[in-house]
């Protein structure tokens, strides 16, 4: 697609108000489909196109090899919340201090932002959401047992199937347009984050109970023979199963896609895997030889291809983008004893790649993720780019691609051109984050200032990137940063202290 088509395709958008019923439908009709897929705790390495000679993943492989596959693709944040914050508001999420939230959290967007499905919406697409949310839900205290508002829909989503937090947070229900799903209400939920329920079992006391026990963390309610982070009772009839979340979530889209094929829609798909606690149904156990983590991986991909696969199927598939990607990088003990990390040195697999660090680190390996794009009737198949892309850049991306406007003092910037393939020109720059401490990623150098705390997480045994001097790593020569270039780059290193006082300045 030439810049000339671009900008019609853009004309054609903005007066779609103006034509009749049946020519609007017509022109609905030519406007791709958009499906974001995002992985949680999916590491660089963990992908076989990526370099992971241990797990294979087929068919997010085929996904890259039918597009454009990027080898600088980056999340804001080395954890969740930010980084899905990031995706949805085009803002860097140090900016309102938004950090890793608990299961009963309010909504952290606010209702007035900009976001990606209010974009999309604008634009008359149907928006979704089906999977994992961890952004909140109500501005206070949650009643599980009635509507939720706000929850998606007030930010953007026509229609939300999600759970509410994390796997390993109660409360552990779906929660479908704002009310959990299945709920009996004769057996009211009760959730808390501060005590127990009486008589309640927990893991901590309970063991005998358990079929997957904790590592560090996790040993509060028990729910599926798992125990959990806080604490809840009731709504026994609504709690999910492990195993089966996956097929439940696939369902769900697939359900969506069905209801919206005679118009555009936008979907953000929300996976599950690999976070803990890693219960991957009975088709995937023991099939990986990777263990519990390598197994969720294995049906994160078979996700992947039934996707596709129904794409194509609905005569779908050709018009349709799919985006995915990784929330942050790897972790591998994150609260369960699953032999992720064990298996990882026998086998020697390196889930960040060759990047050191992962989850929580401000080391590369956190926030340098898988990133794939596809769009068959666009983008041509099995390419490859460098161009530095961050998923924050999806807002301005697309609004520029829709012909839709959106403020201008958002942190996300148009790289329409690199994400269709079509340049490889990227970003320049990218404050990374992890747990409020921030870095500076410019060109091929990673910045790192000075941050107090521990070198290395006594729990997950991730690096967390700390140290009372700056760090300045190639991490193109040098990925797993193992020589400090401080010393001898006291200009550049001067130029990037620069830069980042100034783009980590408050707006």
């Amino acid at each position: 697609m030439t810049q000339s088509n671009i900008h019609k395709g853009m004309i054609s958008f903005m007066a779609l108000t103006s034509l009749t019923g049946a020519q609007a439908k017509e022109n609905d009709s030519k406007k791709p489909n958009v499906i974001v897929i995002l992985a949680d705790d999916l590491g660089f390495g963990d992908i076989s196109l990526y370099g992971s000679k241990t797990i294979k993943t087929p068919c997010i492989d085929a996904l890259a090899n039918s597009g454009l596959r990027f080898n600088q693709g980056f999340c804001t944040s080395a954890t969740s919340t930010p980084s899905r914050y990031a995706l949805l508001t085009g803002m860097y999420p140090w900016r309102k201090q938004v950090n890793i939230l608990p299961g009963d959290a309010p909504l952290i967007i606010s209702e007035t932002q900009p976001t990606l499905p209010k974009l999309f919406r604008q634009a008359g697409y149907s928006t979704g959401v089906v999977g994992k949310w961890h952004l909140g839900l109500g501005n206070g205290t949650i009643d599980w047992n009635e509507t939720i508002k706000p929850s998606p829909f007030e930010i953007g989503f026509d229609y939300s199937y999600i759970m509410g937090a994390t796997n390993d947070r109660v409360p552990c229900v779906y929660v479908e347009n704002g009310k959990v799903d299945n709920l009996d209400p004769n057996d009211p939920i009760s959730v808390s984050y501060k005590s127990n329920f009486e008589g309640e079992p927990t893991g901590a006391k309970n063991p005998e109970l358990l079929k997957m026990y904790p590592s560090h963390g996790h040993n509060m309610s028990i729910v599926n023979g798992i125990s959990r982070i806080g604490f809840m009772k009731g709504g026994k009839s609504a709690l999910w199963k492990d195993e089966t979340m996956a097929s439940v979530f696939l369902d769900k889209v697939k359900s969506f896609i069905a209801e919206n094929k005679e118009k555009p829609f936008f979907l953000y798909y929300g996976l599950n895997q690999p976070h803990v606690p890693r219960a991957p149904h009975s088709d995937f156990v023991g099939k990986s030889g990777m263990g519990p983590r390598g197994d969720a991986i294995l049906e994160a991909d078979w996700c992947i291809g039934q996707l596709t696969s129904y794409l194509q199927s609905m005569g779908l598939a050709d018009n349709t983008i799919i985006i995915f990607s990784s929330d942050n990088g790897p972790v591998l003990d994150d609260g369960y004893q699953d032999q992720a990390q064990e298996l990882a040195d026998q086998h020697n697999h390196k889930p960040a790649g060759p990047y050191r660090g992962g989850k929580y680190s401000l080391f590369e390996g956190g926030t340098h993720v898988p990133f794939i794009i596809s769009w068959p009737k666009e983008i041509p198949a099995g390419k490859t780019t460098d161009a530095m892309v961050c998923q924050m850049d999806l807002l301005a991306s697309f609004a520029s691609f829709l012909g839709e406007d959106i403020p201008k003092d958002l942190d996300s910037e148009n790289l329409m051109n690199a994400f269709l393939g079509k340049s490889k020109k990227g970003r320049t720059s990218l404050v990374t984050e992890a747990t409020g401490r921030l870095a500076l990623k410019e060109g091929d150098y990673l910045m790192i200032p000075p941050h107090n705390g521990v070198a290395t997480d006594p729990n997950t045994k991730s690096e967390l990137g700390n140290d009372k001097g700056y760090q300045l790593y190639n991490t193109k020569k040098d990925p797993a940063e193992q020589h400090n270039l401080v010393v001898d780059n006291g200009k550049l290193l001067e130029k990037m202290k620069k830069s980042f006082i100034q783009q980590s300045a408050v707006k």
